[in-house]
């Protein structure tokens, strides 16, 4: 499968570190999705969807990883479209995992919407300032950055972490390392789209700084694969 994927991939020139990162990043979402799913079987039936869904994060990003390397092969230019579905995707995934970790502790449906919908506003005002309104980038950047604060605002403050204090010292500790991806992790991105965005803004000091997707690619291997890998944690240590 592999070799196969090599083999069907554009040319890319060896001094081509953007698509380096495109590569890398494909390579190791698709390790994951396969250290992930093979693990379901090592823990315990109510962590199986959890780590289904980690391996499901991972497995999308690599698809559109794939997709990404090449055109920026292909084409040169940052792939904007592929990218936000790629993360209209897997963002929402990410914060389904908050809910199915403190549903033992009496987690409700609503928090899971409330999660999802703040992540999809997030995302689409982003994409709104990225690729459709650029001229208003530092606006549409504001919306999606008050979705992704109040996101922080229900997991370190609100109902979620309500519920982990009245969960097991396991899940408290999961819960706790998530938020550390959400608040640190996640920063990565905004400091994408500003570099990415900053020409006619206030902050066009960042503009070009460095190359935004590398930002991009940085962050979502720290995130995704790290996600993973703390619900990983916690199904073989919560036993």
């Amino acid at each position: 499968m592999i070799s196969t994927i090599l083999s069907a991939m554009q040319p890319m020139a060896t001094n081509d570190y953007v698509g380096f990162t495109f590569f890398v990043g494909c390579m190791a979402m698709m390790a994951a999705s396969a250290f992930f799913f093979l693990s379901m079987s090592s823990v315990e039936g109510k962590w199986k969807t959890s780590l289904l869904v980690s391996g499901l994060i991972t497995f999308i990003a690599a698809v559109h990883y794939f997709y990404m390397r090449d055109y920026w092969a292909s084409v040169g230019e940052s792939p904007t479209f592929f990218r936000y579905v790629d993360w209209t995707l897997t963002v929402p995934l990410m914060c389904v995992e908050f809910y199915l970790i403190l549903k033992a502790a009496g987690a409700k449906t609503d928090l899971l919407w409330k999660l999802i919908g703040a992540s999809v506003v997030m995302l689409v005002t982003g994409y709104f300032g990225e690729a459709v309104y650029r001229d208003s980038a530092w606006l549409w950047g504001l919306f999606s950055g008050i979705a992704y604060f109040y996101i922080v605002y229900l997991i370190f403050a609100g109902e979620a972490k309500q519920l982990a204090n009245a969960s097991t010292p396991a899940v408290q500790n999961a819960h706790n390392i998530l938020c550390k991806f959400v608040l640190i992790g996640w920063a990565i991105y905004p400091i994408g789209y500003m570099v990415g965005t900053g020409e006619g803004q206030w902050y066009s000091f960042l503009n070009g700084a460095l190359d935004m997707d590398v930002i991009y690619n940085i962050g979502d291997a720290i995130n995704k694969i790290g996600f993973g890998l703390v619900i990983y944690a916690l199904a073989v240590s919560d036993k």
